[in-house]
């Protein structure tokens, strides 16, 4: 009977240690799943639109991708045509092109002639207006709007607000 008492204990020690190392792992795994910190608040990105210039392309950071913004110039904006102009984001009465800085053919980054007032994309020759629609292919369609929200002179990247959802409905962006 002693024998069987000290067995009935080590069985009872081993599912108990087995027990802890199970949960260990569990969790273990689980925070290896998660985003880490760094990622998670690079999901969202605010960015102060009264600092920017006119004419000015200034590249942004949001979620490990660049974002150009360009506070368009009152030539810019006399000579844009309908389709351009649904394309802008407009704040506190000043027009703004944002844009993820990635060509839509095959994601190189675009680079902006000022004087031409126009992207041009190396890797094959691709262009892109000031306001981001293609004017020479390759490119299979505009820069891509990322996803925003207006609050005041803040617009927050990553978000979903109304001006995005009426541009992604009208099919200007993705």
């Amino acid at each position: 009977m002693h024998n069987n008492s000290r067995r009935g204990f080590m069985g009872k020690a081993f599912g108990a240690v087995a027990g802890v190392g199970v949960l260990g792992s569990l969790v273990a795994m689980k925070k290896s799943w998660d985003p880490l910190p760094s990622v998670r608040a690079a999901g969202f990105t605010t960015l102060d639109m009264s600092i920017y210039k006119e004419g000015e392309l200034i590249t942004e950071q949001w979620r490990g991708k660049p974002v150009f913004v360009l506070k368009k110039t009152a030539e810019m904006i006399e000579k844009q045509t309908e389709s351009q102009e649904k394309r802008d984001i407009i704040i506190n009465g000043s027009h703004f092109m944002v844009a993820i800085g990635l060509c839509t053919h095959l994601g190189c980054i675009p680079a902006y002639k000022v004087d031409e007032e126009e992207f041009l994309c190396a890797c094959h020759g691709g262009k892109f207006d000031w306001s981001g629609e293609v004017t020479l292919l390759p490119p299979p369609r505009a820069l891509d709007i990322p996803p925003f929200k207006i609050e005041g002179n803040n617009m927050i990247l990553g978000e979903i607000g109304p001006e995005f959802k009426a541009m992604k409905d009208s099919g200007i962006t993705l």
